[in-house]
């Protein structure tokens, strides 16, 4: 079973007279309760995990393994925005997928490493020279940073890895996280119900808050935490969903609106009024 409702209570992030309904379903279960806090706004699943061999196998990503469009901009966004965190250091990928992230980095790191469950990840890192272990404390060596792109999402324990992860960072080093925002503005403001029916997923355990997330840092033992909003999905997509239903819009003829400029815009605005979908944190030990 998982900690995540132990870990809220711990921190005031929920309890029992607080936790609401969200959903009785997600996208691929129909027989798990999603919560949503009415004070704290963090949406999470305290009586669901899925199992380790399912992310061992991959099986959880039937259909979401392959390289696409998103990832790609990601790994784009991700590297010009961290380079100063993974340029001549020793750094660490913790949930690193396929590893896309930390074979390009590793061109400009003095040392790489990764942390993955999914075997076939697993092995072709090992196989490519890049030392990637099941658990991060298998690593001797301590880290100048690690990086933990929507991984903390799905972990049964976060507060007992941030733990670990802290204590294989070094004294001037930094965890850089990501993870999905509770607060998007799909389903805190416009309220798509496609969109929630869509999103809402078993793997994904907890949905972040600034304030949630701030919290598990500084219960791990972080500090000078600084936490700000990113706009992965565009504003095509955003009116797709509103005019389909669906996701697509950032492919669809719609995406020629969205120029660098546009989006940029758009991320600022909803960073005004903390609804964009995804958060960054980074934090020094």
């Amino acid at each position: 079973m998982n900690k995540i409702f132990e870990s809220l209570k711990l921190l005031g992030l929920s309890s029992k007279k607080t936790k609401k309904l969200f959903s009785s379903r997600t996208r691929d279960n129909e027989n798990v309760n999603v919560w949503k806090d009415s004070i704290s706004g963090v949406i999470f699943i305290d009586d669901f995990y899925t199992e380790a061999k399912e992310y061992n196998s991959g099986n959880y990503r039937s259909g979401l393994n392959k390289p696409s469009y998103e990832s790609q901009k990601d790994l784009e966004r991700r590297l010009a925005e961290y380079k100063q965190f993974y340029s001549d250091s020793i750094i660490c990928d913790f949930g690193c997928g396929a590893g896309d992230f930390i074979r390009h980095a590793s061109k400009y790191a003095n040392e790489v490493a990764a942390v993955e469950l999914q075997d076939v990840h697993f092995k072709s890192l090992n196989k490519d020279g890049i030392p990637c272990t099941k658990d991060i404390l298998k690593h001797d060596e301590s880290f100048d940073a690690v990086f933990a792109f929507h991984t903390l999402e799905h972990l049964e324990d976060p507060l007992k890895c941030l733990k670990d992860i802290k204590s294989k960072i070094s004294g001037n080093g930094k965890i850089i996280v990501e993870v999905p925002h509770a607060n998007d503005i799909l389903l805190s403001s416009l309220f798509v119900q496609e969109f929630k029916d869509f999103t809402l997923w078993s793997p994904h355990l907890l949905l972040h808050t600034r304030d949630s997330l701030h919290k598990f840092l500084i219960e791990a033992g972080f500090k000078d935490i600084i936490i700000t909003g990113v706009q992965r999905y565009s504003l095509s997509n955003h009116l797709y969903w509103l005019h389909q239903g669906k996701p697509g819009g950032h492919k669809h003829d719609l995406s020629i609106i969205d120029s660098p400029f546009l989006h940029k815009e758009y991320e600022n605005s909803l960073n005004k009024i903390n609804q964009t979908d995804t958060l960054v944190a980074i934090a020094s030990v």
